[in-house]
């Protein structure tokens, strides 16, 4: 599908302002489910524009929120470079949980009302990305949830103060999970990935689990640890998920 992109959603998050959230989705008039897409550290890069693009080209309406709104600029993009790495990194251990969980309900409820959405949503993420899109499908109005290489959920070090509860309210779980890590991912190791699935069975949550030899980032089509091979084996084992829970 020929796209829409660079449409820009503005949308008041109670407490801390506006955030920009980037929208791509098909030129073709209609309505299509939603994707509520969360980006590395680095917010809206280059790489994250042509993953979007990508889900959006499928026939989804993908909304991906500046995730660091608070503090920088509207349109501050983070550059893969030291620099740019550490102020992600801090900005991570900066935001209070609390204002992530704002934004993901904010964000949830202006994709939901958009007139090109059906109101079915999911969301999907990479690296920081991955945990918050496990997080925002706490809410009851997402159905399903892609999270690639999710950093700190097992750590429980997401946030101001470096402390969040996301493995204990996997409970409260009632969207479906897709999961997919990279065996040499020296962010979410053996041990971490084992307490994240302990946890999935004993809350009884549904989820896909998908582990392959790779490493962290390696969605991502810029630098070494980009495998394209695997990057079109996770793509279309995340649209069939999609079109299996939200059509």
């Amino acid at each position: 599908m020929i796209l829409r992109s660079d449409e820009m959603l503005t949308v008041e998050v109670p407490g801390s302002g506006a955030m920009q959230m980037h929208l791509f989705r098909p030129v073709a008039e209609g309505r299509y489910p939603g994707v509520l897409l969360y980006s590395e550290i680095y917010q809206v890069t280059p790489p994250i524009r042509r993953l979007a693009a990508m889900l959006a080209g499928n026939g989804y309406a993908v909304a991906v929120p500046e995730v660091y709104h608070e503090y920088e600029p509207a349109g501050t993009v983070l550059a893969y470079d030291a620099a740019g790495t550490e102020r992600g990194n801090a900005l991570k251990f900066t935001k209070p949980v609390a204002s992530f969980d704002a934004d993901a309900t904010a964000a949830i409820g202006a994709l939901a009302a958009h007139p090109a959405c059906t109101g079915k949503l999911a969301t999907f993420g990479v690296c920081l990305g991955g945990h918050l899109a496990c997080r925002a499908a706490l809410d009851p109005r997402v159905a399903a949830a892609a999270c690639f290489y999710p950093t700190d959920i097992h750590s429980g070090a997401l946030g101001e103060g470096r402390s969040d509860d996301t493995l204990a309210r996997l409970a409260e779980l009632e969207a479906e999970l897709m999961l997919v890590w990279g065996r040499q991912d020296p962010h979410v190791p053996l041990d971490g990935r084992a307490a994240i699935r302990a946890r999935l069975e004993a809350v009884g949550a549904s989820y896909e689990w998908h582990e392959w030899n790779a490493q962290h980032a390696f969605l991502r089509d810029e630098g070494p640890r980009y495998d394209p091979a695997l990057f079109l084996q996770a793509m279309m084992q995340t649209l069939a998920f999609f079109r299996r829970t939200i059509g």
